[in-house]
């Protein structure tokens, strides 16, 4: 089993971890609300998981251009 990180804006790989033992509560996802979960972590028929976060360069241009967080698919 792994768990990928992706970039939510740009789809960038980030990286992953393929530690089969780790936990919610040491990858921090167990704060996470019901709808969050949904919109953040996705499950694989393989058993993977995909997380999607927001990359160092997306963050910058989201920071320097709040407008375009307004956008579906701001940054692709």
């Amino acid at each position: 089993m792994a768990i990928n990180y992706v970039c939510r804006h740009c789809r960038t790989f980030l990286g992953s971890i393929q530690k089969s033992d780790v936990t919610e509560m040491q990858l921090g996802l167990h704060s996470l609300t019901p709808a969050e979960r949904r919109d953040i972590i996705a499950y694989d028929s393989d058993g993977e998981i995909t997380v999607k976060v927001t990359c160092g360069y997306c963050k910058e241009a989201l920071d320097n251009n709040p407008e375009l967080s307004l956008l579906a698919s701001p940054l692709q």
